[in-house]
């Protein structure tokens, strides 16, 4: 593979809130799991800029304020903190730092869980834009981290309900990103024709 035609390198913001596993009463399983699926699911080199902090809306606005502004992460996922718990404070403080809010990705994670659990209603994942960064908030728990980002298959491999993560990477195109590039047996990136470059090999 020539350097030119190499896959952009991109730097990833991995977030997990948690006040029990911030400090120590147990292990972190949010950004194990981020990683995991992310690696799998990009051909592009990746970055990762990971951060484990407590529930507390001060805290997580700064964090991701750092990782957008002063990291340069074209994406920042968050896991944990988005239920209707007192200490449950991650969408406000997403919120609190966003330029633009992107609500379809709230609405698409909701259905998608909904396929799982009644209590799917219960969750407030947002999704917004600060400068050139995507941010989103996703479930604390890695199946549903997975679930969430490639979405439903049926037996045969085929897509029943789309993940979210399969927008992801037009929009960061949108707003001046590195162009994401998905391996499709993790999550196919839907982009318009005009803005596809030619599919690379799985």
């Amino acid at each position: 593979m020539t350097e030119a035609n190499a896959p952009a390198p991109v730097r990833i913001g991995i977030v997990s809130i948690s006040d029990r596993a911030a400090t120590g009463v147990y292990e972190d399983k949010g950004l194990p799991a981020l990683q995991d699926w992310l690696s799998q699911a990009l051909h592009n080199p990746i970055e990762f800029v990971a951060r484990l902090i407590p529930d507390e809306v001060e805290r997580i606005s700064a964090t991701l304020v750092e990782l957008c502004d002063q990291a340069g992460c074209a994406l920042v996922l968050t896991t944990g903190g988005t239920g209707p718990a007192l200490r449950d404070v991650t969408p406000e403080a997403t919120l609190a730092v966003a330029h633009k809010e992107m609500p379809g990705f709230g609405e698409q994670m909701r259905q998608i869980s909904l396929k799982f659990v009644p209590t799917a209603i219960l969750s407030r994942q947002v999704a917004v834009i600060r400068g050139q960064s995507l941010i989103i908030n996703l479930p604390g728990q890695p199946k549903s981290i997975q679930e969430t980002l490639s979405g439903l298959k049926a037996q045969d491999g085929s897509q029943i309900v789309p993940g979210i993560f399969a927008a992801v990477p037009y929009c960061i195109d949108l707003i001046g990103g590195p162009y994401l590039e998905t391996r499709d047996s993790v999550c196919a990136a839907f982009r318009p024709k005009n803005a596809q470059r030619p599919p690379r090999a799985a």
